[in-house]
């Protein structure tokens, strides 16, 4: 993470703030505050991650596989025969929180904050699902894409995409 001293100043005195207004956090923020005070480069490393980035492309394939799960709960809802195609199936599990994490915060961003897709239960694990995901939703994806009418699905179909 490359900042000015200014940058610096302003972010150490941020820190220095924050450890007055939660306590609980307090030995957080004034590790925060050293590591960016002194400039060691191996923990500003380590707070650099802290600010993640999602570029538009990743943000825009993580609402379409959102969006694909709906796809498949609205198209199996309308089924007249779910031909033993197993409700738990659809459900959207989220991003494994250790090695996708920055998919999964967004997942959490986008339901929590911005208020969409409420209909997807986070389950106690609040969409960590605790093994990487990103692979398969990228196989489901590329079939549902192939989908002509993807809320329209038939039964054959959402299960040639779940089983991708």
């Amino acid at each position: 993470m490359e900042m000015t001293s200014a940058q610096r100043l302003l972010l150490s005195n941020q820190y220095k703030i924050m450890a007055m207004l939660e306590p609980e956090n307090a030995e957080r923020y004034r590790r925060c505050q050293m590591i960016i005070e002194r400039g060691y480069g191996l923990q500003l490393r380590e707070l650099d991650h802290e600010f993640g980035e999602l570029s538009e492309e990743t943000c825009r394939t993580l609402i379409r596989i959102m969006e694909m799960y709906h796809a498949l709960h609205v198209s199996w809802s309308n089924l007249n025969d779910s031909a033993g195609l197993d409700a738990r199936r659809l459900t959207f599990h989220g991003f494994d929180a250790a090695t996708e994490a920055p998919y999964l915060g967004y997942v959490r961003f986008m339901v929590h904050t911005e208020g969409r897709y409420t209909q997807f239960d986070s389950g106690t694990h609040g969409f960590n699902a605790q093994t990487p995901m990103w692979e398969k939703y990228q196989r489901m994806l590329a079939l549902w894409q192939t989908c002509p009418r993807q809320y329209h699905l038939s039964a054959n179909e959402i299960a040639q995409i779940i089983n991708a």
